[in-house]
């Protein structure tokens, strides 16, 4: 089944139980991160150079993204 998203908002929406879930995981090794703040290092970072993902894999970067790749991306926004 093909899923198709209009805009990145639709998209966002549909991955952010997973986005939530990293956020938990994330806080229980320390580090306080917004949901956004994974979504736009990953847009930034990963998926700008990415073609023809598809939801499984967005949702596979989001679960297996490492504490120190987004601690150094918000410390780098600051």
């Amino acid at each position: 089944m093909d899923m198709e998203f209009r805009t990145l908002k639709e998209l966002y929406d549909r991955v952010l139980p997973a986005l939530v879930s990293k956020k938990h995981e994330l806080k229980r090794k320390g580090l306080e991160v917004k949901e956004e703040d994974i979504w736009n290092y990953l847009s930034e970072n990963i998926f700008k150079n990415s073609k023809n993902l598809v939801l499984s894999d967005i949702v596979s970067y989001i679960m297996h993204l490492e504490r120190e790749d987004i601690e150094d991306y918000i410390v780098s926004k600051k």
